[in-house]
Formats: C-alpha cells, structure tokens, sequence
C-alpha cells in the first residue's frame, strides 16, 4: 500500500502574502469590488393586517439578490423568530429552486432548537404537511406548491433562511378567477437609481453585469 501523503497547512505559505487591501473609498472603482456587499439594516414590515412586526429580531438581513450584486441568481432571508406567527398563508411556487432553513439561534449551539413549525408541500390531494421540530433544510423544486408557513410555537429562537435561486424574490400564485399572477418584492428600500423613489421590483437593476462600470 503506497504511503499516504499528508500536509501540515500551518506550514503552507500564502501566495499572496503582499497583499493589494481594498478600502471602502476603493471598492467602487476596483476590478472585483461589486462582489463584495455589506448588508444594510432593514426593518421588513410585512405583515398580515392587525399582526405584530416583534416575531423577529430587529433589525434584519436580507441579500436582495441582483439589485446588490449584479448578475447574482440567488437572494436570502436571515431572520430570527421570537415568537410564534403564521408567516405565510398563500400558495405559491417559483420558477426556480428554493431551500428552506431552520436553525436554532441560541448561538453557539444550532442544534439548540425548541420550536413547532408546519409547513406543507404540495397542492389539493398530493398536499403533504411537515411537521418541523429539529434543525431542517427543505427544497422546493421549480413549480412545485408549497405553503402554509405556520411557526406554531417559537420556545427558543429559531433562525430561518429561505434561498431562492433567482435574482429577485417573487414567485406565481394563482387567482380566484383561475388565472396566475407573477409577484416579485425587492424589500423595502429606495430604488437603486433613485434614493427618493421606493423600489417597486420594476426589474432595471437586474440587467447590469458585474463587470459594466
């Protein structure tokens, strides 16, 4: 049996030891400095009507995918639910993936979790609903329904994500009439070519390129 070679890492040099650091002031102009994002502050305010916004931790995080990173075709939540609420009601499905994530948030520890969330996957007769009552990772294919979001009881916090894999959140719900919207929802921040006009999700931000200056 040949020898089975092994590294010591702490002995591995850095190749790039001289390092070109790049301030805030520099990142604008820099080759790869729209890559890098630091997440604002938010304070999502959507809510049922009558429904408290103190479920959660405030402030939160969001990536809103392209609008912050040009060209990315994911966006993110980072919430930690305090207290029980149904966050979400409706049927919908995405054209695209999604994955669902259930942490404990009594950091350090994840698998700290002490919580009763329900969550169905599926439409009319195939509908299934999970319980979730232990640290959790869910995907949606494209076009599959899913929802209600119900989290029932909240006795530790809970850290939830939900990745989408496109470049806006938004997703296709279908009417009483029977015909389906498409909605999208970039947050609640002012336009990214305008800081007077609130974002209404008109999609422009999502055609540069990374690379345009």
């Amino acid at each position: 049996m040949a020898e089975e070679k092994k590294y010591d890492l702490t002995k591995m040099q850095d190749p790039y030891a001289e390092k070109r650091y790049i301030s805030d002031a520099e990142k604008e102009n820099s080759k790869f400095g729209k890559l890098v994002f630091e997440f604002p502050m938010e304070d999502n305010e959507v809510v049922a009507d009558g429904d408290p916004a103190d479920y959660v931790v405030h402030p939160q995080a969001y990536f809103r995918g392209a609008r912050q990173i040009p060209g990315a075709e994911f966006n993110q939540s980072y919430q930690i639910f305090v207290k029980p609420f149904f966050l979400d009601r409706v049927q919908h499905r995405h054209p695209k993936d999604e994955y669902l994530i259930f942490l404990g948030a009594s950091f350090p520890n994840v698998f700290d979790f002490d919580a009763h969330i329900e969550f169905t996957i599926g439409k009319d007769e195939e509908a299934e609903t999970f319980i979730i009552d232990k640290p959790t990772i869910i995907r949606i294919p494209a076009g599959v329904y899913h929802c209600p979001l119900n989290f029932k009881e909240v006795n530790k916090p809970v850290l939830f994500l939900a990745s989408l894999m496109m470049p806006m959140f938004g997703g296709m719900y279908d009417m009483p009439d029977g015909s389906t919207v498409e909605m999208y929802y970039n947050g609640p921040l002012p336009c990214k070519y305008n800081e007077n006009k609130r974002c209404d999700s008109c999609g422009a931000c999502l055609k540069e390129d990374w690379t345009d200056k």
